[in-house]
C-alpha cells in the first residue's frame, strides 16, 4: 500500500509544480474560454445555458492536457519499475482509452477556440464524433474479450457470461461514461470532485483484488485531478476542457470494467449516471412529445436556474457522489 500512496504524492506534487506554468501557457496561446451560442444536439440555441456561465469567458481550457501528460509518463515509468506484475494488454487498453479519447476532445475545444464558424476551420459533427467514440471504444472492448473478459458480476447472482457480446457491452459502458462525464463538467469543481471520490472507491477495491498496476495507475490519476482540482474549484482558473472531459470519463469506465465489478460502476458513478439521465430524458421528451421534460438539462443547469448558487450545487453533487461510492463498493463486494 506504500508504493500505492507514494503514487499519489508524486502524482500530486509533480501537477502542482507544473500547473501554474501550464495555466499561464494557456493564456500565452490563448486557449481560453469563448463566448459563444451554444446549440443542442438539435441545433437549437441554449440561450438559458449561455447566460449561465457568460461570466466564464476568458477562462483558460485544456487542463486535461496537463493531466494527461503527467499521468501517462508516470505509468509508463510505473510499467517500468514493475514490469513483472503488468500485462502489456493492460497498460495498453488504459493509455489507449486516456489518450485516444483525449485527442477526441482536444479537436472539439481547438474548434471551439478558432471559432469554426468564423474561420472556416473544418468541423465533425455530433454524429460523427459519436461514432468515433464507439470505433474506440469497441477497439478497446475487442483487446478485453481477447484477453479473457466475457462476463459481467452481478451482486448477489455471480458472473453472467456475455461471450462475444461483451465487446458491445464494454463499448456502451465506455461511450455512456464518457458523455455523461463531459454533460457532468459544467460548474467548476463539480465533474473532477466527483471523480476523486470515484477513483478512491475504485483505488479500494482494486488493492482488494490485488491488482497492484491497476491501483498504482488509479493513484497517479488520483494524485493528479487532486492537484487540478484545486484550480478548478470555484471561482475556476483552469478548466478541464473537453480534452480532459472526454479522456476521464473514458478512463473512469475502463477503470470499472477492469475490476471486473460493472455494476459497481454504475453506482459509485451515480452522480454521472444522473447527470446524463436527466439530458437523455430532456432530449427524449423534445424529440417524441414535442415538450421539455425539465424547464434545463442536465440537472445542474436547473439547480442553478432556480437560484442555488453555484458552490452549493457542486458540494451537495460531492455529498450525493460520496453516498453512491459507498453504495457502489458495498455492492462490489457482494459475490
Amino acid at each position: 500500500m506504500d508504493k500505492v500512496f507514494g503514487f499519489v504524492i508524486l502524482s500530486l506534487f509533480i501537477t502542482s509544480i507544473l500547473i501554474v506554468p501550464f495555466i499561464d501557457f494557456l493564456y500565452r496561446m490563448k486557449m481560453q474560454r469563448q463566448k459563444q451560442k451554444t446549440r443542442d444536439i438539435f441545433n437549437n440555441r441554449t440561450y438559458v445555458f449561455d447566460k449561465l456561465h457568460e461570466w466564464k469567458v476568458g477562462t483558460p481550457i485544456g487542463g486535461g492536457l496537463l493531466i494527461i501528460f503527467v499521468v501517462t509518463l508516470l505509468t509508463l515509468w510505473a510499467y517500468g519499475l514493475f514490469s513483472v506484475q503488468v500485462r502489456l494488454w493492460e497498460i495498453f487498453v488504459l493509455l489507449f482509452t486516456f489518450i485516444g479519447f483525449g485527442a477526441l476532445g482536444f479537436y472539439d475545444d481547438l474548434k471551439k477556440i478558432l471559432n469554426v464558424e468564423r474561420t472556416g476551420f473544418f468541423g465533425l459533427r455530433f454524429k460523427h464524433k459519436f461514432v468515433i467514440q464507439w470505433v474506440l471504444a469497441l477497439i478497446v472492448g475487442w483487446v478485453m474479450y481477447a484477453n479473457g473478459y466475457t462476463f459481467v458480476h452481478i451482486p448477489a447472482m455471480g458472473e453472467i457470461m456475455l461471450g462475444p457480446l461483451y465487446i458491445l457491452f464494454a463499448a456502451f459502458v465506455i461511450v455512456s461514461f464518457t458523455n455523461a462525464f463531459n454533460i457532468t463538467d459544467g460548474l467548476d469543481g463539480l465533474a473532477s470532485g466527483v471523480l476523486l471520490i470515484c477513483l478512491c472507491a475504485f483505488l479500494v477495491i482494486s488493492k482488494s483484488l490485488l491488482n497492484e498496476f491497476l491501483a498504482i495507475y488509479i493513484a497517479i490519476l488520483l494524485g493528479s485531478v487532486g492537484a487540478f482540482l484545486y484550480f478548478n474549484i470555484y471561482k475556476a482558473r483552469l478548466w478541464l476542457g473537453d480534452v480532459g472531459s472526454l479522456s476521464l470519463g473514458a478512463a473512469l469506465a475502463v477503470i470499472g470494467l477492469l475490476t471486473g465489478k460493472e455494476i459497481a460502476v454504475a453506482v459509485i458513478g451515480g452522480v454521472y449516471v444522473v447527470e446524463v439521465g436527466s439530458s437523455l430524458i430532456q432530449i427524449l421528451s423534445k424529440k417524441f412529445l414535442k415538450r421539455k421534460a425539465f424547464p434545463i438539462a442536465p440537472l445542474h443547469l436547473y439547480f442553478l436556474k432556480k437560484g442555488w448558487e453555484e458552490p452549493k450545487v457542486v458540494m451537495r453533487g460531492w455529498l450525493m457522489g460520496f453516498a453512491f461510492a459507498m453504495v457502489g463498493l458495498y455492492l462490489a463486494f457482494i459475490n
